[in-house]
């Protein structure tokens, strides 16, 4: 027998095993809480299991022990790389069970910081994907105009990250004078960034080498398994809340819902890099579009009646004369500068927290102030249970609140978009190598608050 004959034989009587190896959740690529046991034959994965719930919350629990407007702070918790729109789901959610109409500027005013908040993530995303495949100019791009992006937040909230703006029935405060203006700079220095990305990426051999055929999943697949937003829009389907499910105003705003066909990493890529362009677009058009007018809820509080013929009718037993009227009181009573503040007041009493003038000028806005924020008092929905969904960066994003008649919620349930993408994690990755596993998992856009909440 030669030697090559020899060698041969002696290859095939070597004992193979496969290889399990622990990736993460300490792997940078794993942002730190994310533990993938993978199944390894060299370098192709054969199997892989998916560990979540190292950042667990306990965001719904929490959400069970405070009050309805306690839980704003803990809503920018979730997808905190775009709490905006986590803060306008939950709004709109308790709205939708109390029964709350809020005015059409407040609508407007959500759809644009929304919008905002959107460009906000999907520029992380990206950038943070492509750091991860070595194109770390991009991410220093795409952080810088992320930076403009949140100066416009920081003018609107006072805050980048905790923002805490939305209100059940508005917004805390209106938009800044000539917030427009800054908005408009901020675009223009967003998109040059966008068309550096583009010619950087998107025909970048090695980038494209190793985006386009990693992580395919099917449309078929993707529906079953709860999959929306780019990750979904990237098969072909344009399932999208904001046109198919449409609130605030998203209906009377014109904007087209970016989809790809291959539902592979370049698409995912793609469809976000198109996003961006579209939430401008909203933006712009909404500002061309928003009326003046308060954005807080102001019901309609029936004829106006002098305060002495309230009394006099209330004295008298006359309650269906005096049921739903409106006190006509003096300056005393209304609020030193209440009509400077007209878009920070209410007469909502039911959700909102009143002015501060009220609080600390009249007895009626301490008592309504103590009402609110007292334990066993506050907002009391009536009881029932509403689910809303809204358009988060990552796909539907819905909260199902739940009222027994308590100043607290019986029960709150987030369904939260990437924990679906993230059940289909083992699929996209088995049969492909092991280098596939960082663009797959960068394209999923995985934020732990909202994964593990």
């Amino acid at each position: 027998m030669d030697a090559t004959s020899t060698q041969a034989s002696g290859s095939a009587n070597l004992e193979t095993r496969d290889m399990l190896l622990n990736i993460g959740p300490a792997h940078p690529a794993m942002h730190g809480i994310i533990r993938v046991i993978a199944k390894l034959d060299g370098e192709q994965i054969e199997d892989a299991d998916v560990d979540i719930g190292y950042l667990h919350r306990g965001f719904e629990k929490m959400s069970e022990n405070v009050d309805f407007n306690g839980v704003m702070p803990y809503t920018d918790r979730l997808n905190y790389v775009s709490p905006l729109i986590n803060n306008v789901g939950y709004c709109m959610a308790v709205e939708k069970l109390i029964g709350i109409q809020v005015p059409e500027r407040c609508h407007y005013i959500r759809v644009i910081v929304s919008e905002i908040s959107r460009i906000t993530d999907h520029l992380t995303c990206v950038g943070a994907a492509a750091m991860e495949l070595g194109a770390f100019t991009v991410f220093l791009y795409m952080i810088k105009a992320r930076e403009y992006l949140w100066e416009l937040v920081e003018k609107v909230t006072g805050a980048r990250l905790t923002v805490s703006y939305c209100r059940i029935g508005g917004v805390k405060a209106d938009l800044p004078d000539e917030f427009a203006g800054p908005c408009a700079e901020a675009f223009k220095e967003t998109r040059k960034v966008i068309a550096e990305a583009h010619s950087l990426l998107t025909r970048n051999r090695i980038f494209v080498d190793r985006m386009e055929g990693t992580g395919v999943i099917s449309q078929e697949d993707a529906i079953a398994y709860g999959i929306t937003g780019p990750f979904l829009r990237s098969t072909g389907s344009e399932y999208d809340v904001r046109k198919d499910c449409p609130y605030a105003v998203y209906d009377q705003i014109d904007f087209d819902v970016a989809v790809g066909s291959k539902g592979d990493n370049m698409d995912r890529y793609l469809v976000r890099m198109e996003e961006m362009e579209q939430s401008m677009r909203i933006v712009e058009a909404a500002f061309e579009q928003m009326p003046g007018g308060p954005v807080l809820v102001n019901p309609e509080t029936g004829r106006p009646i002098s305060a002495s013929e309230m009394v006099d009718l209330a004295k008298l037993g006359n309650i269906d004369a005096v049921a739903g009227g409106c006190a006509v009181t003096g300056p005393t009573l209304d609020g030193a500068g209440r009509d400077e503040h007209s878009s920070i007041a209410t007469d909502e009493k039911r959700a909102f927290l009143p002015p501060k003038e009220d609080t600390y000028g009249n007895i009626e806005g301490l008592m309504r102030q103590f009402k609110l924020v007292m334990h066993g008092h506050g907002v009391r929905p009536p009881v029932g249970e509403a689910y809303f969904p809204v358009e988060g960066a990552n796909g539907e994003l819905g909260f199902y609140v739940v009222s027994d008649g308590a100043g607290y919620a019986y029960r709150v349930r987030v369904r939260g978009p990437c924990f679906a993408i993230m059940t289909a994690l083992s699929k996209l990755l088995v049969g492909g190598s092991l280098a596939d596993m960082t663009p797959t998992f960068g394209s999923v856009n995985m934020i732990g608050g909202e994964l593990d909440r």
